[in-house]
């Protein structure tokens, strides 16, 4: 009979492709530029070498058993009751509070995400200092693939002549006078972490001036020009000739991207997202739009997702919309689940563990 746990399993855990990524660990940490936490993670009170860890589908919990074999790994969708899975020790591909009821003895959770806002504000995670590891970084170079493509969709009039396209109509006299070159242009990055920096260093090739925010200081790559701390974005914006969100969702960043911003934009600029709808409040965006306050607006994450057929970010004018789809490509889930499979052979033998999220800043 079918566990009501398993509804709760994200579909992309359920098959697990071939691993193309190697396995080593100079491999994973190099590839990615992953960070190791600063301390072992046998040093963390409550941890133990596991015995039993719930993983999202039986295809990946095949996967973990060649890492750690003496580790029962349990595919939630086979669980046939909560009282099973009550002495699991770690809890790999989602985050579900429903779960972490269920099994108190949890120390440590595993997401396949970046984004962790849902997980942090989960009050077990923090009352029972429970361990979040995520995918920081992972996805950077395809979602930073997918940033460059709307910037130059808009600077070559894609997003008005792949429609007129559909039509069969020729705009040969309208379109020109919206063609622009990207040297020499200037984009902002709002968050140069993982992902931002992957944004960073493609516009810089491309001949673009990059400035960028970061909560954490001033410090950035040698092709960003200036890293200023989140105060500093409405100034750095006034500046901008592209406005790219790669900011984790947090108390901090929700909304800030509003009417206030977008009016300190030129209106030629244009405002892209690959981050999280609820930086943007949706109202002011859409009014910027359609009184020109801004040039135009890719999106890959709206609020609300996924948007409904009838809302007015659909019709809103010079409005690139996908499907949160920007960190998917062929590569699949192959990334993740090496990151994965490290992060079990670390958490087995105690040492230092890989992405660690703090969850007092939300990332």
């Amino acid at each position: 009979m079918r566990s009501p746990f398993a509804a709760m399993v994200c579909a992309c855990l359920l098959a697990v492709g071939p691993i193309q990524a190697a396995d080593g660990v100079p491999d994973v940490v190099k590839h990615f530029g992953l960070e190791e936490a600063a301390t072992p993670v046998r040093e963390r009170p409550g941890w133990r070498r596991p015995k039993k860890i719930i993983v999202g589908g039986a295809g990946l919990a095949n996967e973990l058993r060649r890492v750690a074999p003496g580790v029962e790994f349990v595919a939630i969708g086979n669980a046939s009751s909560a009282a099973e899975l009550a002495d699991a020790d770690a809890m790999i591909g989602f985050c579900y509070p429903q779960i972490l009821a269920a099994s108190r003895s949890i120390q440590w959770v595993q997401t396949m995400m970046a984004g962790v806002e849902q997980c942090v504000a989960i009050p077990a995670i923090r009352e029972r200092n429970i361990l979040l590891t995520n995918m920081q970084r992972v996805a950077g170079p395809v979602i930073a693939e997918h940033t460059i493509a709307m910037v130059l969709a808009f600077s070559r009039g894609l997003d008005l002549l792949i429609p007129a396209q559909a039509k069969g109509q020729w705009l040969k006299g309208e379109v020109p006078r919206r063609m622009s070159v990207i040297d020499g242009k200037t984009l902002l990055v709002v968050g140069l972490g993982g992902i931002g920096g992957e944004i960073a260093k493609r516009a810089h090739a491309l001949g673009m001036k990059v400035i960028a925010t970061r909560a954490s200081g001033r410090t950035g790559p040698d092709y960003v020009s200036y890293v200023g701390l989140p105060d500093e974005m409405p100034k750095l914006a006034a500046d901008a000739d592209f406005i790219v969100n790669a900011t984790p969702l947090t108390p901090e960043t929700r909304g800030i991207f509003n009417a206030a911003l977008f009016g300190k934009m030129k209106p030629t600029a244009y405002f892209i997202n690959v981050a999280r709808g609820g930086s943007v409040v949706t109202d002011d965006l859409v009014a910027a739009l359609r009184s020109g306050k801004i040039a135009g607006a890719g999106l890959d994450v709206t609020d609300p997702e996924p948007l409904p057929p009838q809302h007015p970010l659909w019709t809103a004018p010079n409005v690139i919309i996908t499907p949160h789809v920007s960190s998917d490509s062929e590569l699949g889930d192959d990334g993740e689940v090496a990151v994965i499979k490290e992060n079990v052979r670390r958490y087995v033998a105690g040492e230092k563990m890989l992405s660690v999220v703090d969850t007092a800043k939300g990332y």
